[in-house]
């Protein structure tokens, strides 16, 4: 594992024989494991008897937790009129996306779009099953984080037709079924 990559627990490091665990590592049969999530750092020997490096995690600044301006990955589980209820799969930290328990989060309504927030009709932004891009906007309350899609770069990445097809997006506001060539309705997010 190359030093200065993001790493998960569990994540395999390397071999034994070429490594040695240090802090936030733990050795499984012949390889070395990370015991936390965060980033590798590889430490040459100072030993005359042994020249392999030593690997050790060091976690990020912060939590691994969702703050606010942080950019997230999620699925839609749930849509009513005023909100569209998400589970945070993934959080972005430096750029890197990290995976972690789900979080629960919501989009309100008036955090979907940043113009004509009276016509957005949750129904026509996003569906159940939808992967979305979004910004943590708030901590929210004890059950849900509050995140936004009012920028161009965010919103729906990944989208099922009815018809259970892949679709990909043709304008800022709909993604097509390539077999059926019908258009539905979303918040669609500018490629990166």
């Amino acid at each position: 594992m190359a030093s200065g990559s993001t790493v998960l627990p569990g994540q395999s490091l390397g071999l034994l024989a070429n490594n040695n665990g240090g802090p936030g590592t733990h050795i499984h049969g012949d390889r070395v494991f990370a015991s936390v999530a965060g980033i590798v750092t590889s430490t040459p020997s100072t030993s005359k008897s042994s020249k392999t490096p030593t690997l050790s995690i060091t976690r990020p600044s912060g939590a691994l937790l969702p703050e606010v301006g942080t950019t997230i990955l999620g699925k839609i589980t749930r849509t009513n009129p005023r909100q569209a209820n998400i589970s945070i799969l993934a959080i972005y930290i430096n750029g890197e996306p990290l995976c972690s328990e789900p979080f629960p989060a919501l989009i309100r309504q008036q955090d979907v779009r940043a113009t004509e927030i009276d016509k957005v009709k949750i129904a026509e932004s996003f569906r159940v099953g939808d992967v979305v891009r979004a910004v943590v906007i708030s901590l929210g309350d004890e059950r849900s984080y509050y995140l936004s899609t009012a920028k161009n770069e965010l919103g729906v990445v990944m989208a099922v037709s009815e018809a259970g097809n892949q679709m990909y997006p043709v304008s800022w506001k709909e993604f097509q079924d390539p077999d059926s060539g019908l258009k539905e309705a979303r918040k669609v997010a500018k490629p990166l």
